[in-house]
């Protein structure tokens, strides 16, 4: 009887143990094979004075991708340009990782705004690098989506981030392929 609770107390201590090294407060787990991955806090390897954020692969499928990102309101950001900002470190990046952004509009599955750096990917192992994604959010965004990609084996870290209102002097970041009309006319 002693070791059936005893065996039932210590499950409880690591699948409590598991969730909780799993959570990320405000930060979400996603991607095309999220169970390939995990989150968490990093405190030894930090810039900043808070602690840094990483996904890392943790077997399976690696052929695809994981996230570390938020989903927010973009009240606060519509019609303007948003920077999405953060020093990011890589061990290891078999394949790609970056930052990314996209803007929804309410009900929609394709977002109007969107890039997630794969033209100017982060592979192998790096040291500490700032890196950013700039967007124009649509008048009529629902929400904004940030984040890091972490597309194959390896672990991703991100550290002070910011996200904030730029000027119209920061260019926004474009998805190769993907047509930008122009401001104004080439009459």
């Amino acid at each position: 009887m002693k070791t059936k609770i005893l065996a039932a107390v210590l499950l409880a201590a690591t699948l409590c143990g598991s969730a909780n090294a799993a959570r990320v407060e405000g930060w979400i787990l996603s991607g095309e094979r999220a169970g390939s991955y995990e989150i968490g806090e990093d405190t030894g390897e930090g810039k900043s004075n808070k602690v840094p954020r990483f996904i890392r692969y943790t077997g399976g499928d690696a052929s695809s991708f994981g996230t570390l990102m938020q989903q927010i309101s973009a009240r606060n950001y519509q019609g303007k340009r948003v920077r999405f900002q953060a020093l990011v470190k890589t061990r290891d990046v078999s394949n790609w990782a970056g930052l990314w952004m996209s803007a929804l509009r309410a009900r929609e599955e394709r977002p109007e705004a969107f890039y997630n750096s794969q033209d100017k990917p982060i592979a192998g192992t790096t040291d500490w690098q700032v890196r950013s994604v700039t967007l124009d959010i649509p008048e009529d965004a629902a929400t904004l989506n940030f984040g890091v990609i972490n597309a194959g084996k390896g672990q991703v870290w991100i550290d002070e981030l910011s996200l904030e209102v730029v000027g119209k002097d920061v260019p926004v970041d474009v998805m190769p392929g993907r047509y930008v009309p122009a401001e104004t006319p080439s009459l």
